[in-house]
């Protein structure tokens, strides 16, 4: 019989996880026990929202969301940002991960979050607009260049979705065991690298936000991957050309669900994402 429970985070939650992130995505090893301790534990807006379904002592199926802090609607509030899941083989098509989205959500409602918000790949995003109630935002943009990037955050003011960081938890993000993220400061902004795997590319983005502590990587490609979202009034000026989708692995869409019913919906055009914001890298 198939039992929910809240995450946890302990060494024995850990090892379940692991193995059964081992088991759904052989070959990745992304999913290490430090990893998940950073993500799950230290983060410093708040550690892990999220259900498990164990059938006896087997992790059946897995999913959590992480807090974090964002501009939704002109207001500052503590937000959801969708993550991890993962159905073990034996279990999937069974509709588990529905009902632990549909608990973490109630939970995290109940403890006043705001909203929660993810991207998505093609394959899952029908299943959380269909199933979760989500709006599909819109497609994330992928461009190629050198240099900076060239956004005009004069415009803020305008955004109906943007992530706040602190300087504790832009320090926490760029700390990922699983691959740690260069900071370049100048001139009161902050420009952010991390490798992408498998490439030569680095993927970039900017926040006007002065980082505590630079950090640097080991090697930084010139070739530079912005992905995310910037509204088209902020005209990037910078020497970036779109992706064609064709050459594009899996179209990401950024999605959204308010948990309260205060911003039922954002403007496509009123958002400012970057890959600092969600887990690609």
């Amino acid at each position: 019989m198939i039992e929910f429970s809240p995450v946890r985070c302990d060494e024995a939650a850990y090892a379940d996880y692991v193995r059964l992130f081992s088991d759904c995505f052989p070959g990745v090893d992304k999913f290490s026990r430090d990893y998940l301790d950073w993500l799950y534990r230290c983060n410093p807006d708040g550690q892990v929202v999220g259900f498990d379904a164990y059938d006896g002592d087997r992790l059946a199926a897995h999913y959590v969301c992480i807090p974090a802090r964002a501009c939704v609607g002109g207001d500052d509030v503590t937000v959801l940002l969708s993550l991890n899941t993962a159905t073990h083989p034996d279990y999937q098509g069974k509709g588990l991960f529905t009902k632990l989205a549909e608990r973490t959500y109630a939970a995290g409602s109940e403890r006043g979050y705001d909203s929660v918000y993810g991207v998505a790949n093609a394959n899952s995003t029908p299943g959380f607009i269909r199933k979760l109630g989500f709006q599909l935002v819109g497609p994330l943009q992928a461009c190629v260049g050198v240099g900076r990037l060239g956004i005009d955050f004069s415009r803020e003011a305008s955004l109906q979705f943007r992530r706040t960081w602190s300087k504790e938890s832009i320090a926490w993000r760029c700390a990922s065991p699983a691959n740690p993220v260069e900071t370049r400061v100048k001139q009161g902004r902050t420009t952010l690298l991390a490798d992408v795997p498998n490439s030569p590319i680095t993927v970039a983005a900017d926040m006007d936000l002065t980082a505590s502590v630079e950090q640097k990587l080991k090697t930084v490609s010139p070739l530079r991957l912005f992905l995310g979202k910037v509204p088209s009034a902020w005209q990037r000026t910078a020497l970036y050309a779109e992706i064609p989708k064709r050459f594009r692995p899996s179209p990401l869409n950024l999605i959204y669900r308010s948990l309260n019913g205060r911003v039922k919906e954002i403007d496509s055009e009123a958002v400012f994402l970057s890959f600092i914001d969600f887990d690609a890298y």
